[in-house]
């Protein structure tokens, strides 16, 4: 008892100047990004009403998922990250003004959206690398469980814009959220260049640099930054299992992602107010999961067991829900939020305690990479297959490939991911 006190009485405080700036930032653009998001899905599916060509629009944003997080990564080690954030927001919100100009003219084609949503990508793959790598400078000691209960609540509370979006987008127009999406996104900017916290890690690369001999600059500095990243990643099994995974769990989402909504369309009357019921409620749950884990913590010798299980159980959870009415479907999400809020706690809060900040920029672009690319395989696998299978079979197989993945790649390197895992804050 006299531990805990004593925990509780020197914990730092998470509430900040710096991450209060961040978090009131990164809710606007979310909330931007979201209005937009779900609405430009829906222009994509009434334009060309094909679960195939919705799920290319999908690989077109994915995309650049696969390049430019292992390229960024390296700079993001060496230059300011914060900079890097607010400037591409910046950059976003001017992308929202052609874009609404472009619609305006009446100029409207599917190459042209996908090429919209290509540059969007380029711009989001890097900005996450980039907001993942600055975001652990802002969390005070013992803290990063609490603050990333926090990220992912309120990341999942920004869902609350896609009834928004809908009837924006059903009454006013694709435009509309354009214009919206600007003052968003320069409002977030705003925000970003208020913060004031130090980056010491581009010191202590350069320092590294000296002390290494190494002077080459430009594609060499580049390639010497990517083989220590790839080295890091191969030197640390924990690292690599879980990326492993994450690859295959990624390559499910991306089905999900490309079927879901086109499947509920298909099989009801205004499908897409269904769709949004059913996984509305899984968000509300994920928020009300983010809000435990924000007030109390996992035990910390346990975190390796309870992630194995939440991945096992998420898999199974998907391959079932769509073949259940929809009352059951709900609380399939329900428990899918639940579990799916403990799994991204315990991951990502341990990978950026775990990781050193001077190297947090190539593991986060390593990861990302690695990960868009099981997305965009999910996402074009499953849209090849939705030519000659039924949407429901196709979620059922990318679901249970996952779930033998946790139970191979997780728990057969226990030992290895419970030194990630089961860490203190």
């Amino acid at each position: 008892m006299k531990d805990k006190t004593k925990e509780k009485d020197t914990a730092s405080p998470l509430w900040t100047r710096d991450f209060t700036i961040i978090t009131l930032g990164s809710v606007v653009s979310m909330l931007g990004g979201t209005l937009s998001g779900f609405a430009m899905s829906l222009l994509v599916l009434d334009y060309t009403g094909s679960p195939f060509y919705f799920a290319l629009y999908n690989i077109a944003y994915f995309l650049p998922s696969i390049v430019m997080p292992v390229l960024s990564g390296p700079f993001l080690d060496r230059f300011s990250r914060k900079k890097t954030i607010y400037t591409l927001d910046f950059i976003t919100a001017g992308l929202y003004v052609i874009f609404a100009i472009v619609i305006k003219a009446g100029i409207l084609n599917f190459p042209l959206l996908a090429l919209g949503v290509f540059i969007l990508g380029t711009i989001g793959s890097v900005y996450q690398v980039a907001y993942e790598s600055f975001y652990p400078l802002l969390i005070s000691k013992g803290n990063y469980s609490k603050a990333y209960s926090v990220a992912s609540t309120l990341e999942t509370l920004t869902m609350v814009m896609v009834p928004v979006s809908t009837f924006i987008y059903k009454s006013l127009g694709i435009v509309a959220i354009f214009e919206i999406n600007v003052v968003t996104y320069l409002i977030a900017a705003i925000f970003e260049t208020r913060i004031k916290q130090k980056e010491d890690y581009i010191q202590l690369r350069q320092d590294m640099d000296e002390a290494s001999g190494f002077k080459s600059k430009g594609v060499k500095r580049f390639a010497a930054d990517f083989k220590e990243g790839i080295g890091y990643l191969k030197s640390e099994k924990g690292l690599l299992a879980v990326t492993a995974y994450f690859f295959f769990s990624f390559f499910a989402s991306g089905a999900g992602n490309a079927m879901t909504l086109p499947y509920f369309r298909e099989a009801f009357k205004d499908g897409e107010y269904i769709y949004m019921i059913v996984w509305g409620c899984g968000s509300v749950a994920r928020a009300l999961g983010g809000t435990f884990h924000y007030r109390h913590k996992l035990p910390t010798d346990k975190k390796f067991s309870i992630a194995l299980f939440v991945y096992v159980s998420i898999s199974l959870l998907g391959a079932v829900y769509l073949f259940l009415p929809v009352k059951l479907m709900i609380v399939c999400c329900i428990l899918n939020g639940l579990l799916g809020v403990t799994s991204y706690n315990i991951r990502i809060s341990a990978t950026q305690r775990y990781v050193p900040d001077e190297k947090k920029g190539r593991f986060n672009g390593v990861f990302s990479t690695i990960t868009m690319i099981g997305m965009l395989l999910g996402q074009f696998v499953s849209g090849l297959l939705s030519l000659v299978l039924p949407i429901r079979t196709i979620i059922v197989i990318f679901e249970l490939i996952c779930g033998v993945a946790a139970v191979v790649l997780i728990g057969g390197n226990s030992r290895t991911v419970s030194k990630v895992y089961n860490t203190q804050d």
